[in-house]
């Protein structure tokens, strides 16, 4: 495997377009009103992004894991205070939204308000890591 050649911009690609597609599948899903579920792709919009920039940066497969904090350490950028933060609340929504002794209390938590303000945030950071591709 260490060995092994990769086309790292067909890899790259193939993240962004998948961040891309969970993007607008997010939208949709803010649509229907599935709040829960729409901020759990939210958290993939971001996460394939991060993954895109650390597979340009280091030449090689980016890590398996979620943890968006982690990612963002291997992509090198310098991420503001703030935007560290929203990537902490954003992992969440992995865990909370896949795992059923979360879910209830997730459920719960994504009122309306809550999910649009960090669908917000999504976007705005969606857009930020974009401009750094």
């Amino acid at each position: 495997m260490k060995n092994e050649k990769i086309d790292i911009e067909q890899i790259a690609n193939h993240w962004i377009l998948r961040s891309d597609i969970d993007f607008e599948t997010m939208n949709n899903l803010i649509k229907s009103k599935d709040f829960h579920w729409a901020l759990f792709i939210g958290h993939l919009v971001i996460e394939r992004l991060l993954k895109a920039i650390v597979v340009r940066k280091t030449g090689t497969h980016a890590p398996l894991t979620h943890d968006l904090r982690r990612l963002a350490k291997f992509s090198g950028i310098a991420f503001e205070d703030e935007h560290k933060m929203w990537l902490d609340t954003i992992s969440t929504f992995n865990i909370n939204a896949r795992y059923d002794d979360y879910k209830q209390d997730f459920y719960k938590k994504c009122t309306p308000d809550y999910s649009i303000t960090w669908f917000a945030n999504i976007k705005t950071l969606r857009e930020w890591i974009k401009k750094r591709l």
